[in-house]
């Protein structure tokens, strides 16, 4: 049976065992958090997301999450700058087209801020004059940074980017940096 870990990757982790960018300061990698050899990330989450991170051991459960051709859905909370009106909701719910094409339609919902939301480090910027609202988005594709590309696109900045969820996945109350074994060996 496939071994399927889920870790709640903080900010600025990178989604990979070794930092192979930087020669003078590495930075933070999966090794500093997950000591259980032979399992490796199903998917990305870039370096300024944090949330649910998904590891097996097993490559067609790692297909299963990865390839878009499976439309495993991946569900994020999303901090975004501005308030979010009928027409932007509408535009990401049917799909927007971005510089590498479009992207299949989302699940959109304008939400209240999360309770309880852990502290990020460093902490969101926050401008007296700008106001921010909470989106719950999901998507059945993976392209690289898409949901912080898909709200720019329609005139709402992400400020903050959870994962909450992958498949049958959730994040739940796993604190952020810690990991369990998923109940099941997944799909």
């Amino acid at each position: 049976m496939a071994r399927v870990l889920l870790f709640h990757k903080p900010f600025g982790v990178l989604s990979q065992f070794t930092d192979k960018g930087t020669a003078g300061s590495p930075r933070p990698t999966l090794s500093q958090f997950i000591e259980v050899p032979g399992v490796y990330p199903a998917g990305r989450l870039d370096k300024d997301s944090e949330g649910l991170l998904v590891l097996t051991d097993d490559g067609r459960v790692q297909a299963r999450i990865a390839n878009p051709r499976h439309k495993m859905a991946k569900t994020y909370l999303v901090q975004v700058e501005g308030v979010p009106d009928a027409t932007a909701l509408d535009r990401l719910r049917r799909g927007v087209t971005l510089k590498d094409g479009p992207t299949r339609p989302a699940e959109v919902t304008a939400i209240d801020a999360p309770d309880p939301l852990w502290p990020r480090d460093p902490p969101v910027r926050f401008r007296k004059t700008v106001p921010d609202a909470w989106l719950r988005v999901t998507i059945r594709e993976g392209r690289n940074r898409q949901v912080r590309r898909m709200t720019a696109h329609v005139g709402l900045p992400c400020l903050r980017l959870i994962r909450v969820q992958v498949g049958p996945w959730a994040l739940n109350r796993l604190a952020p940096g810690a990991w369990r074994y998923a109940t099941d060996g997944g799909p």
